[in-house]
């Protein structure tokens, strides 16, 4: 049976990657299917994944996820699928050869951001991305405690009565 969010086109998020925009710039992404066996689909729909250390890479003309763990399926058998094989990317012939000229031009990266069900099939969002300096990622933790601060700020001064409207019986 297929779920709510399946049954009606919207995306049903497995895994998000929260590690990649901490450790990179996200220039942009790029949306890819993946080639997966029946055993690992399962496991996804248990939602075992692990995104630690997996990164994409163009390898004779075809796009590879590589170090992406989907764990074994519970119920599966001997038959079972290898938790890191290398998982073929389904792309475009001009997104490759378009991401491949930036990997190899400005020494970019593809990262897995997050693994998804669309329309029942597994879809995976690469982020094309530079790696971040250590000072980068200060400041990047600076500006998300000051805006975190703010909307605390925010929300305190309308709990403790912020600007009130009159009402008719008011008068």
């Amino acid at each position: 049976m297929a779920s709510q969010a399946d049954s009606d086109g919207g995306d049903r998020t497995i895994a998000t990657n929260r590690r990649a925009r901490h450790e990179y710039h996200i220039l942009e992404t790029v949306e890819a299917g993946l080639v997966l066996r029946g055993t690992e689909v399962k496991s996804l729909r248990a939602g075992g994944v692990n995104f630690k250390d997996s990164y994409a890479t163009i390898r004779s003309g075809e796009g590879w996820l590589l170090g992406c763990h989907i764990n074994p399926y519970s119920h599966g058998t001997d038959a079972n699928h290898e938790p890191e094989r290398d998982r073929k990317l389904l792309l475009h012939r001009k997104e490759l050869g378009r991401l491949t000229g930036k990997i190899a031009e400005r020494g970019l990266t593809l990262i897995p951001l997050r693994m998804y069900f669309k329309r029942g099939r597994v879809k995976v969002e690469l982020g094309l991305g530079r790696g971040k300096k250590l000072h980068d990622k200060r400041a990047t933790i600076r500006e998300r405690d000051t805006q975190r601060e703010m909307d605390q700020a925010a929300r305190s001064a309308m709990r403790a009565g912020g600007p009130r409207r009159r009402r008719a019986d008011d008068e």
